[in-house]
């Protein structure tokens, strides 16, 4: 199992944050990894919405199939991995000094054993460590830079 937590500070207020990251489907647009996202709910925000994040890290792609497991707005969107890698992940918002957001991103996956299993997931979880800070980097920059 890997446990990844990652964080940053956005100079604007959770609510601001949480306009951008509440949209599930435009994801895509701050995470290098996320290649598409396809709902396979009618549900597209909310606990129980369902998607597929067609994900790309190097030469491997798989189909991540998620379950939004928690949403409180402005707060928290929780989901569940249910594909060929399996567990939970979390984003939370938090309100910071100065009128700012720490924004902290937490997973902890299974790795199926073809991508290693343990082992696997130890070096795999130091990879998507390195990519999720600079996903955390692009979404700063995507809130930033749509500031009034």
């Amino acid at each position: 199992m890997s446990r990844i937590r990652v964080s940053t500070t956005i100079d604007a207020p959770p609510a601001r944050v949480w306009r951008e990251v509440r949209h599930i489907d435009r994801h895509v647009d701050w995470m290098q990894d996320a290649v598409a996202i396809r709902f396979t709910s009618r549900r597209r925000s909310g606990v129980g919405a369902t998607f597929d994040c067609e994900t790309r890290v190097g030469p491997i792609r798989l189909t991540d199939r998620m379950e939004v497991t928690a949403w409180d707005d402005g707060r928290v969107i929780g989901v569940r991995h249910v594909g060929l890698v399996t567990g939970e992940g979390r984003f939370t918002l938090r309100r910071a000094r100065g009128g700012r957001t720490r924004f902290t991103w937490t997973e902890r996956l299974v790795f199926p054993w073809w991508l290693g299993g343990p082992l696997g997931a130890q070096a795999g979880g130091l990879v998507l460590r390195h990519i999720w800070a600079r996903n955390l980097a692009r979404l700063k920059a995507v809130v930033e830079d749509a500031q009034p």
